[in-house]
């Protein structure tokens, strides 16, 4: 298992705003494509940020999921609702130690 962390920065005071269209349009679409392990927002760090924890059995598996969700129309047309709200956005993919509870 591989687990991807996506964080994206938020124009000021707009993270509320995104979660509500995340959860209300956007979810039941990724969801389809991958396991969503937990949201967060930041309280310290980088402030304005939402950051996600995706699961996938390996990296290949989320290759042909995100390809999947990337021809799918209805993701396709969710895509603008949220750019407005970005000002950045990065991925890290990580892999489980031996002992970690998640693997």
């Amino acid at each position: 298992m591989i687990y991807e962390q996506r964080i994206y920065e938020m124009k000021p005071g707009s993270a509320g705003a995104f979660l509500k269209i995340y959860e209300e349009e956007g979810l039941a679409i990724i969801t389809r494509y991958a396991r969503l392990i937990g949201c967060w927002t930041t309280e310290s760090g980088t402030l304005n940020s939402v950051v996600f924890i995706w699961g996938y059995d390996d990296f290949a598996h989320r290759t042909a999921q995100r390809a999947k969700m990337g021809a799918d129309p209805e993701w396709q047309a969710f895509v603008p609702r949220i750019l407005p709200f970005l000002v950045h956005q990065e991925s890290c993919f990580m892999l489980p130690a031996a002992f970690s509870p998640q693997r």
